[in-house]
């Protein structure tokens, strides 16, 4: 069997436990949670704007992967670098709920389902190295992910799942390049990408066929350079790649995340914020060019990928580090201070911590004429850290706090946790908080 193939019975034949069921809430709950914080922002109202009021399916689900993708607070594999709750969760609602055959064992299958085709596919092409060639792993794998779950959402057999999986493979587009204006296509395009995947498991439905060789072979290596682990795109691990998947503690780039961290618990252990003379961050080579930067005005993107601005941050306003926007306005003067102290340096020893698998950093400060270090190797929210319900809720209240007060976001969290087991209720709450941010 080529490597479709067998990803392609896993999907047909997707079944799930107690212990599937549970994570695929938490991380639907989390998912919800991005979608909604997402269109308090100018760019979720852009796309929202954007949309129509009678769209077909694949648009809604264009527009809805759209939005949870573009809140930067949605869940991350990191060996496979790709996020796949933002693509995932979004698509299997809205395609479940206009299907009012599919129950809440086809839901929450459809979602292991996607979770593992676009974490396979991002680990199989080596996500944490292409995406410093320009190839962006969730972009390329969102039509995958799609086709996966909608077809276990449509019952394909084994067969009809993996031509699915083979024509969203050649629908899959590598990067959007860099545009950070409020008006950029990269969210609509991701939310395209991903409204390609259902189009290939209609296809296969209705009888068209693609290569089933196309990961065994040739194919992506004359295109985009990439030779695919095809024995673990059709294999994959123990257990399902929805359990190795991280939640994101708050809004920023998670390359930024281990630095920040480091800073913050050697505040929390002692050092005071204002006494810091100068910090140094020890970071992963892959990551040096993309997080050592400083900050543009109007560049969203600048903020989030900025190791100096999130660890300044961290260090002095650390609520502002959940806000899904870019601040209006220059750099307050007593961060761009604290950014100004800090340095970061690419350490090589740093990648036999167990990259890509973890993302650790170390940092070494000086306060008070004391010297202090701290090495991060997981962040809360990774799997050797997890988070539950109690910590999600929090996240959930704070992300949702533009538009709802405390006890709403409590119920709509619960709501959250229970969509798979009613995408239609869930969707129609979706469009009455939806309607006001238009």
């Amino acid at each position: 069997m080529t490597a479709l193939e067998r990803l392609g019975a896993f999907v047909a034949d997707c079944a799930t436990d107690e212990r599937d069921r549970a994570a695929a809430r938490l991380h639907t709950a989390d998912t919800l949670g991005a979608w909604i914080a997402a269109t308090a922002t100018a760019e979720g109202r852009a796309l929202l704007g954007h949309r129509q009021s009678d769209a077909p399916l694949t648009d809604r689900v264009a527009i809805h992967c759209a939005l949870a993708r573009l809140s930067e607070i949605d869940d991350i594999h990191l060996g496979a670098m790709v996020t796949p709750g933002s693509i995932v969760v979004p698509a299997a609602l809205t395609i479940a709920a206009d299907q009012p055959n599919s129950d809440a064992a086809d839901v929450a299958a459809a979602i292991v389902a996607g979770y593992e085709a676009m974490v396979r596919l991002g680990a199989a092409i080596d996500g944490p190295s292409v995406l410093y060639r320009g190839i962006w792993p969730s972009y390329f794998a969102a039509p995958f992910g799609v086709a996966a779950v909608a077809a276990r959402l449509l019952r394909l057999d084994a067969r009809q799942a993996a031509n699915a999986l083979s024509i969203a493979l050649i629908a899959a587009a590598p990067g959007t390049g860099h545009h950070a204006a409020v008006t950029t296509a990269r969210w609509l395009a991701v939310g395209q990408a991903a409204g390609r995947g259902l189009q290939a498991a209609r296809a296969a439905q209705a009888g068209f066929t693609s290569n089933l060789a196309l990961a065994d072979g040739e194919y992506l290596k004359g295109i985009y350079g990439i030779v695919p682990d095809a024995k673990l795109l059709g294999h994959g691990w123990e257990e399902p790649a929805l359990h190795r998947v991280s939640f994101k503690p708050w809004c920023a780039a998670r390359q930024t995340m281990a630095a920040t961290q480091a800073l913050k618990e050697l505040i929390a252990g002692g050092v005071a914020a204002n006494a810091i003379e100068r910090i140094e961050a020890a970071v992963l080579p892959p990551h040096g060019k993309m997080i050592d930067h400083g900050v543009t005005a109007g560049d969203r993107f600048s903020y989030l990928t900025s190791a100096p601005y999130q660890m300044a941050l961290a260090a002095l306003s650390p609520d502002a580090a959940h806000a899904l926007s870019a601040p209006a306005g220059p750099v307050a003067p007593h961060i761009a201070a604290m950014m100004a102290r800090i340095t970061l340096r690419a350490d090589e020893g740093l990648l036999a911590e167990g990259y890509p698998q973890a993302w650790p950093a170390r940092v070494t400060l000086t306060a008070g004429g004391q010297r202090h270090e701290r090495t991060v190797t997981h962040v809360p929210g990774d799997p050797a850290r997890p988070w539950g319900e109690a910590e999600l809720r929090r996240k959930f209240e704070r992300a949702a706090s533009p538009l709802l007060d405390r006890e709403r976001a409590a119920a709509l969290f619960a709501s959250a946790l229970a969509a798979p087991d009613r995408p239609g209720e869930w969707m129609l709450e979706f469009e009455r908080l939806a309607v006001p941010a238009r």
